[in-house]
């Protein structure tokens, strides 16, 4: 019936965490839990896969207690999905089970493999297309390096799988499926829609080990009886394919749609957005996810973000961001990169950070924003001579999503409105992917009725025209 509640259950597997959330079909939070991981130095190499899932075992049995009620009153559980780290990968063995645990996409130990791998991409697309950003963070990378250190393991592989596809594997069943987002940065070729020959032919990984690649929010078949009655769910519950962390966290930022785009700025900025075509880079600055409906989702990731707000303390945060819009520019120039090199929206392996001397703490702070707001910029006008598109709207997520005076300064800089909606998270985005295709005709649609307006910020002419000047 139309007017029964119907909820979608979103997991995100994150590097110290998992959280799961429900929301009804309008996007209403009826759940939100997390909980932490157990983190050893070996934390940033190696995950227990196991210990993700019993973590998500427990949080479904306190989401099933916290909605008790409301299952009572007819709540009907329609879909769920799951996200994870990109690039984070697992071979498992013919009974499904881990034959080593997650190699996770901070692992530097694939870095000579990955050169290889980078070379035999760059040969075989050697039109400019396909993907070959390969690095030590790429799940193709951690196949080689693990075939190569562990001999005698790799020869039990059936599947490798990523790491959200473990968690949909285990509610689904299905572990040889996977999703175009995932598989990027395994190798498969988006655009064709093939594992490229050069994977099976010239490197130590079996054809048969790779799974099938279907569209992100494809549904793998639903819930495991045994779930169902172990947490005491309704029949039915479909299962949707697993998806990356970065496009999770595009869709739940309300970035869905041809001319969308969203910046997250947390430890570093990423950009991601919706083009019609495939965006081509010569440089590997930015490469393309798939998006569902058949557009691509481009994007890049900067060194530089907004690490440097640690240096100052929650008192001097909250008194600088008060500044006087009508002070504003600065008077100073800041780069704040704070670690050496940068490799978007520019490659430059010797980059290092200024900043004037002299300065006071809040100058220092103010231009700090206006730096990181002018590489943003930067970065969407290449994007935009790449693509051909114009950006039409900038959708905020991350940790400087919180602050106002900030959003002004960006707004201004980019000329552009910027939007922050409401309930932003890796888990959300995979909630909505999974009621996209069993509830909602598309992506597109889940989101605009899913996602909500928080808060707005829009150019103001005679400061845009002062930051233009500055820009230049």
């Amino acid at each position: 019936m139309s007017g029964e509640k119907k909820a979608f259950i979103g997991i995100d597997v994150g590097t110290q965490g998992v959280r799961l959330v429900v929301v009804d079909q309008e996007g209403n939070q009826l759940f939100s839990e997390g909980e932490s991981l157990t983190l050893t130095e070996r934390s940033r190499e190696e995950q227990s896969p196991q210990e993700w899932w019993q973590a998500c075992t427990r949080l479904l049995q306190s989401m099933r207690k916290h909605l008790e009620q409301e299952i009572k009153n007819g709540l009907t559980f329609i879909s769920i999905g799951a996200t994870s780290t990109s690039g984070t990968v697992i071979p498992i063995d013919k009974a499904n089970k881990p034959l080593h645990w997650a190699i996770m996409y901070s692992d530097q130990r694939s870095a000579a493999a990955s050169l290889k791998v980078k070379e035999l991409a760059e040969a075989h697309f050697d039109n400019g297309k396909g993907y070959t950003n390969f690095n030590s963070s790429s799940g193709l990378s951690k196949m080689c390096w693990f075939v190569e250190e562990f001999p005698e393991q790799a020869k039990e592989i059936k599947y490798w799988i990523h790491a959200a596809d473990y968690i949909i594997g285990q509610l689904s069943g299905c572990f040889h499926t996977t999703d175009e987002t995932n598989a990027l940065k395994s190798g498969y070729d988006v655009a064709a829609k093939i594992w490229p020959s050069y994977i099976y032919k010239d490197l130590p990984i079996k054809k048969e080990w790779l799974q099938a690649v279907v569209p992100t929010g494809t549904v793998l078949g639903t819930l495991k009886k045994e779930w169902e009655d172990l947490f005491d769910l309704n029949e039915g519950i479909q299962v949707v394919t697993g998806l990356t962390d970065g496009c999770a966290s595009q869709i739940s930022s309300g970035a869905v749609d041809v001319g969308d785009w969203n910046s997250t700025i947390g430890t570093t900025l990423v950009i991601k957005g919706i083009t019609s075509e495939e965006v081509i880079d010569p440089e590997g600055r930015i490469y393309s996810h798939r998006h569902p409906q058949g557009y691509w989702m481009p994007g890049g990731a900067a060194n530089i973000g907004a690490d440097w707000v640690n240096e100052f303390s929650a008192t001097e945060v909250e008194e600088f961001s008060k500044e006087d819009v009508e002070l504003l520019p600065s008077a100073y120039f800041t780069y704040p990169l704070k670690a050496q090199g940068e490799r978007f929206p520019f490659i430059a392996p010797d980059a290092v950070g200024f900043q004037p001397d002299g300065m006071s703490r809040k100058d220092l702070f103010v231009s700090s924003m206006e730096g990181l707001a002018f590489i943003e910029r930067y970065a969407y006008e290449l994007i935009e001579e790449f693509s051909g598109e114009k950006v039409a709207v900038v959708y905020a997520a991350g940790g400087a999503s919180n602050n106002d005076l900030w959003m002004k300064i960006r707004s201004n800089v980019l000329n552009l409105p910027i939007r922050k909606m409401h309930n932003v998270s890796g888990a959300m985005g995979a909630a909505i992917m999974a009621a996209s295709q069993t509830h909602f005709s598309t992506l597109v649609e889940a989101t605009n009725v899913m996602t909500r307006l928080e808060k707005e910020f829009k150019p103001d002419k005679p400061l845009s025209e002062k930051y233009e000047k500055r820009y230049q």
